[in-house]
């Protein structure tokens, strides 16, 4: 078995202002003279936490981790302007450019691997590598496939309660719908919906319920900036053409690349890192390893995903910047 490091405290924090209105919250951890790690949360809109650095060994790897526009504790909080795909690209590389980083390797799952080839694809010089989970390319089937029929025929017990809190008539467009109570002036059906949004993703990300896994759905600041960003991304397709990540991986394919996936992923389905794997070259490319985890979700705090991540942060550490 391959744990979590113990927990262990960020070296330095600070907010860096990347535009007149968001100032973005970040974290450096471990050796400052290591190999520079980034860690890209999920959601968008989820945040990083205390957990997140454990997967880097702070005797190796010079991590670094920040708050996604809106997120955690950058400012303002759950802001919805100005916050795009290509905005959190910028913001990624203005870090870099404020830490002095020349590359790095890019860790990314869920929406943070969404992230990571964006990035990867457009400053694919400033790449020493990827680790991947969960992977997620922001298509049209994707997104319906979890928020409106898909995922809704192995939790109908779950989608139900996800569903209630919109009228019949426009339950057609669950996203739709949902992103009109996100965004409009009512608090208490806004605060809600994003309840319900969230929960629909906690209760359906690992391959067994965990009720501790979904508690974080019900603090009303997390589901906020949770509900409000990621429904904001996915109406707006994510600000990316129809495929476009998977059109441009050959942009990457020379970097090394190791895709850890749950067979049992409800929230992001094996079907897309297949998809990706595919258009990375498959197993013709040596650079890219492809990890199924026959026993887990989607989530990262499952034993085989975590005991996967950790062991190719390991395998890593043969890259030099």
């Amino acid at each position: 078995m391959a744990p979590l490091h113990p927990p262990f405290q960020a070296n330095r924090c600070g907010h860096l202002q990347v535009s007149e209105l968001h100032s973005i919250y970040w974290e450096e951890c471990g050796l400052s003279s290591g190999v520079p790690i980034i860690y890209l949360h999920g959601g968008p809109g989820g945040g990083i936490d205390e957990n997140d650095r454990r997967y880097f060994d702070p005797t190796h790897y010079r991590s670094i981790l920040f708050d996604q526009r809106g997120s955690g504790k950058s400012l303002p909080h759950a802001c919805l302007q100005d916050n795009n795909t290509w905005s959190l690209v910028a913001d990624i590389e203005a870090l870099r450019c404020h830490l002095e980083i020349d590359r790095w390797i890019i860790f990314g799952g869920s929406w943070g691997s969404t992230l990571a080839v964006a990035y990867a694809e457009k400053h694919t010089e400033r790449c020493l590598g990827l680790i991947l989970r969960g992977i997620f390319m922001l298509r049209q089937e994707e997104l319906a496939w979890f928020y409106q029929a898909g995922a809704s025929m192995i939790f109908p017990d779950y989608y139900e309660a996800y569903q209630a809190v919109i009228p019949a008539d426009e339950r057609h467009d669950m996203m739709r719908a949902y992103y009109k109570r996100l965004t409009g002036d009512d608090e208490v059906e806004k605060l809600k919906c994003a309840n319900e949004w969230s929960t629909w993703e906690t209760t359906t990300s690992k391959l067994l319920f965990d009720p501790e896994y979904t508690t974080k759905s019900q603090d009303p600041k997390w589901v906020l900036a949770f509900a409000r960003i990621e429904c904001h991304f996915f109406v707006n397709a994510g600000w990316l053409k129809e495929g476009q990540l998977l059109q441009e991986a050959s942009k990457i394919t020379h970097l090394p690349i190791t895709i850890v996936q749950g067979r049992y992923d409800m929230v992001c389905p094996a079907k897309t890192s297949w998809d990706f794997y595919q258009a990375l070259g498959g197993d013709s490319n040596t650079n890219v390893e492809y990890k199924i985890i026959g026993d887990c979700g989607h989530s990262a705090h499952e034993v085989g995903i975590e005991e996967a991540l950790v062991d190719a942060v390991e395998k890593f550490k043969s890259l030099k910047p």
